[in-house]
């Protein structure tokens, strides 16, 4: 390996960062992480903290999760690869595909479509609600739905979906058909209602406002996150889900649930849908699948709209769709013992306990500094501060004041996310209440030396 000067030299010169100014990168290099072991990361100086973003969301069982490397490192012995392209498969995937069908079986979920990735996942569940409507006799039901503030990757179609205009404006025009509604974003929305069950239902009032304006008949599927994340982790009101999936239903709309984060134990729940109390049509899955140890996904579907595709026999439901690491066995092998461990663990039972310390720790900051607008979280391992520069016009932080917190908050102990004027954290699932009073104590330190 080349020594800690020429990394640091380098560092940026000839990667192109994801979310990020190439000059940017350039000016001010990314931390170089060398190593991590159970919920901590070390970099090249050898400086360890809690990694209060677990990875990207993704890290749930920590990173000293021994039977999933066994996992990968079997299977490489065994078979490191082969397409699960018409006419092959492997054993792999189809254990792993039943154990999900076991695992989402309250989800209402018995179906699996393999992939690289969350983005994939979206892209993958899009263009099966396009095509479920041509095989049904509907093909004009083209068009898409979904949330203001809403994050769906950056493929086209799921940079199309995105409710964020950071995703979307250098790269248009993008998918056409597709439209988007207010977010159960009570500190920021243009009712101005604060109190978040009437938001829930003006909310779910402009999506049938949207429906009835474009035709029912020509819409195919409303996409959302049962909790926002990247957005700024938006909880709705507990009935917002409910009535999402009522409206779909009453108007033959698919309701595809964006569960790259929320799925496998983040919410505290076991998904995002089940902890509303929803079953969806499809439900997008990655990331915690298999620790973040390897790029895999899955698209999980319900019965119903499996048994469309599989009586067809007009040959419209032949799918025409598919990734050359689809199934991969090495992805299948680590799933199979993550999910394992994640059941083992009872992962969602600790992100609901230390969550909720998370969250009191949060709100109890809020207090002594002015310059946290809003505190998000309550459900699970995912919370989020908004940052303002005035809380009575809630203008929004400047940038050197929020760097200011990030680079403090790591000096002193924790790695936290910033995404726009939001502080984002969403540890591993593993951390103990120790881990959670680090990662508060290096939040201090930062709204301090703000």
């Amino acid at each position: 390996m080349k020594d800690s000067n020429f990394l640091k030299e380098n560092n940026a010169r000839s990667i192109w960062h994801p979310m990020a100014h190439p000059a940017d990168s350039r000016a001010n290099p990314p931390t170089i992480v060398t190593g991590a072991a159970g919920v901590r990361i070390t970099d090249i100086d050898g400086h360890e903290v809690v990694d209060a973003v677990g990875g990207l969301w993704n890290v749930n069982l920590g990173f000293s999760c021994q039977p999933v490397k066994d996992a990968i490192a079997a299977q490489l012995d065994t078979l490191p690869y082969y397409s699960t392209f018409r006419g092959t498969s492997n054993d792999k995937v189809i254990e792993l595909a039943e154990e999900l069908r076991d695992f989402f079986a309250p989800d209402g979920l018995s179906r699996a479509f393999f992939t690289s990735g969350g983005s994939d996942s979206v892209e993958t569940a899009l263009r099966l609600a396009r095509q479920y409507h041509k095989i049904k006799g509907e093909p004009g039901r083209v068009k898409y739905l979904s949330l203001k503030k809403g994050y769906h990757g950056t493929h086209t179609g799921g940079a199309s979906v995105n409710g964020n205009a950071n995703f979307r404006t250098q790269y248009e025009p993008l998918l056409p058909g597709c439209y988007h509604i207010p977010a159960p974003y009570t500190y920021r929305n243009p009712f101005n209602e604060t109190d978040p069950e009437r938001l829930a239902r003006l909310c779910l009032a402009a999506l049938e406002d949207e429906i009835a304006f474009q035709g029912a008949s020509t819409i195919a599927a409303f996409i959302m996150e049962p909790i926002l994340g990247a957005g700024g982790v938006i909880p709705p009101h507990p009935g917002f889900m409910k009535g999402v999936r009522n409206i779909c239903s009453k108007n033959g709309i698919l309701l595809i649930a964006d569960e790259v984060i929320t799925a496998f134990g983040r919410t505290g729940s076991w998904s995002g849908s089940r902890h509303w109390g929803v079953q969806p049509d499809m439900m997008c899955t990655a990331k915690a699948i298999t620790n973040g140890y390897f790029p895999f996904g899955a698209v999980m579907i319900a019965d119903a709209m499996a048994e469309v595709f599989e009586n067809d026999s007009s040959g419209k439901a032949a799918i025409g769709h598919g990734y050359t690491y689809s199934g991969h066995p090495v992805g299948a092998a680590a799933a199979l013992a993550c999910l394992a461990e994640t059941k083992r663990l009872k992962v969602n039972e600790n992100a609901a306990a230390r969550g909720a310390e998370l969250y009191a720790g949060l709100q109890a900051l809020a207090e002594k500094h002015d310059i946290i607008g809003d505190v998000r979280g309550g459900h699970g391992l995912m919370c989020a501060l908004e940052l303002v520069s005035d809380r009575a016009t809630k203008a929004s932080i400047d940038k050197p004041t929020i760097a200011t917190i990030q680079e403090t908050a790591y000096r002193a102990g924790a790695m936290i996310r910033i995404s726009g004027p939001n502080v984002i954290l969403s540890p591993p699932l593993v951390l103990d209440s120790a881990d959670v009073q680090t990662i508060l104590s290096a939040l201090a330190a930062g709204f301090e030396a703000a």
